[in-house]
């Protein structure tokens, strides 16, 4: 009999619950990651795709060094909508990701992890400061960025780098 996928909720909003990571959603990582065009082109220069080895592998890390990295699920169905994470930290200051799997952009999603993931951070991480880094050519993330208070500080041809403080 197979063994259930129970995630570890760490906290919530109003549509998501935000999980530990788990090697169990390794098939829904890889769906995200690998789909260059709706979702990896906006998170890195890399255009290979992923093995599922590797994606193993990187999730394993993330555990081991308890990571303050989630994913995502909707509330209402438990299906899999992305990944954030607080990486780089230095002190009261981290700097931030999103990835949103295709299916689950344009859904508002995004908006309410970054509101409520900023929220969490100031309060429970303790940081005065949460900074990220978004493509110069992605002005729809610009958007949803700027709309939940972050501010452009600076910008070079291809990355513009935003911030909030507590």
């Amino acid at each position: 009999m197979e063994k259930a996928f129970k995630p570890e909720k760490i906290f919530e909003s109003e549509r998501i619950v935000f999980v530990k990571p788990s090697l169990d959603l390794v098939p829904d990582y890889l769906v995200m990651i690998n789909d260059i065009e709706n979702v990896a082109r906006f998170i890195s220069d890399r255009r290979e795709k992923y093995t599922e080895e590797e994606e193993r592998e990187y999730i394993q890390e993330r555990l081991d060094r308890n990571a303050a990295m989630f994913s995502m699920l909707e509330k209402a169905t438990g299906k899999f909508i992305g990944n954030i994470e607080f990486f780089n930290r230095n002190g009261a200051e981290s700097e931030w990701g999103i990835v949103i799997t295709a299916s689950m952009q344009d859904k508002g999603y995004g908006k309410e992890a970054l509101l409520r993931s900023t929220e969490y951070g100031f309060g429970k991480l303790g940081l005065d400061r949460i900074y990220l880094t978004v493509f110069a050519d992605n002005p729809r993330a610009v958007h949803v960025y700027e709309a939940c208070g972050y501010k452009e500080y600076d910008r070079n041809d291809v990355d513009i780098f935003m911030e909030i403080l507590k």
